[in-house]
C-alpha cells in the first residue's frame, strides 16, 4: 500500500483497514509460535502499512 493509495481512502476505510491489518499481524505473530512462517518480511510489510495509515489520520486530525 502507497502513500497515494492511503491519501484516497475515506477515515472510516482508514480506520477499517488499519483494524485489519492488525488482526493480519497479530495472525501472523501467532503462527511464530504454532507453525513455521515461510516469509518473515511481511512483518516489516505489515508494520509499515499500518504506520502510513496511522500518520494519514493524524495528518488528517491536526487539519480540521
Amino acid at each position: 500500500m502507497t502513500g497515494a493509495e492511503v491519501r484516497k481512502l475515506t477515515t472510516e476505510e482508514i480506520g477499517l483497514e488499519t483494524k485489519r491489518l492488525q488482526d493480519k499481524l497479530f495472525t501472523l505473530r501467532s503462527q511464530t509460535v504454532t507453525e513455521k512462517v515461510e516469509d518473515t518480511s511481511q512483518f516489516a510489510k505489515l508494520r509499515k502499512d499500518i504506520a502510513r495509515l496511522k500518520t494519514e489520520l493524524t495528518s488528517r486530525a491536526k487539519k480540521k
